[in-house]
């Protein structure tokens, strides 16, 4: 069983040879629409927003009868998402004796990296994360609100460069804002904010801004939001947060 990422932006290889040996394509519907040219000859399993728990533990069924399973997530699946929900249901099936002794699943398991979105929209910012940085997500369905709350004020407080993940939906919609209010409590609003929508995909937009002129209409769930520290700047159409060699080596 392999659980890797989708999308051809964001495919390495090792994702695309797991799912060329595979025989079952288990995954979220869009990231299966993104990988669809690759799906000739399997079966294929996917389920909308919400059934993520139902779709590992079908996985994970699968695999336990012998099927070479991949599972799809987007991004890097270690990075909000479904490696750490496969390894907690082997890890119950296998408590439940259900699984091998010496706690081992009766299958080969692999987590294949990918590139996260992270990732992808910085390296088209330019050099956004060079120095210390964080990552929040701003959904709330598994992450009460008033945690989020505080990891806003402790990474604005203590200078990391903030990249936040589900940055707006139509059932919160007013979330970033929020979050925009938090941070602007620690650091001024001519703070460079870069903003990508769908990074890497057809339809990508950048956009760079500041925290105090920041357009939360324009960002939405694809949207990857990047607010630089005390130090990052803007240059051309790029952001830049100095890691501190100007004055050391030249």
């Amino acid at each position: 069983m392999g659980i890797g990422p989708g999308g051809a932006a964001d495919m390495t290889g090792r994702a695309k040879a797991a799912i060329e040996a595979s025989d079952t394509i288990v995954g979220y519907t869009t990231y299966i629409r993104l990988i669809q040219p690759m799906l000739g000859g399997k079966e294929v399993l996917s389920t909308g927003m919400k059934a993520e728990a139902d779709r590992c533990m079908e996985a994970v069924r699968l695999a336990g009868e012998g099927r070479h399973v991949a599972l799809i997530s987007s991004g890097d699946s270690g990075i909000y998402g479904m490696a750490g929900l496969v390894l907690e249901i082997i890890k119950e099936e296998t408590l439940a004796g259900k699984k091998k002794d010496q706690g081992e699943p009766p299958f080969d398991f692999e987590v294949i990296p990918g590139v996260p979105a992270v990732c992808s929209s910085a390296a088209t910012l330019g050099a956004p994360l060079m120095h210390d940085f964080a990552v929040i997500s701003l959904s709330d369905l598994l992450t009460p609100w008033d945690l989020i709350i505080r990891r806003l004020h402790a990474a604005a407080e203590a200078d990391f460069v903030i990249a936040i993940y589900n940055p707006r939906s139509k059932g919160r919609p007013d979330y970033l804002e929020e979050a925009r209010q938090i941070i602007m409590s620690h650091r001024p609003g001519t703070t460079p904010v870069g903003i990508v929508k769908d990074s890497r995909r057809e339809g990508e937009k950048v956009i760079i801004s500041t925290l105090a002129g920041l357009p939360v209409e324009e960002v939405d769930m694809t949207t990857m939001v990047i607010v630089g520290n005390s130090q990052s700047y803007r240059f051309m159409d790029y952001i830049v947060t100095p890691r501190g060699y100007k004055g050391k080596r030249f």
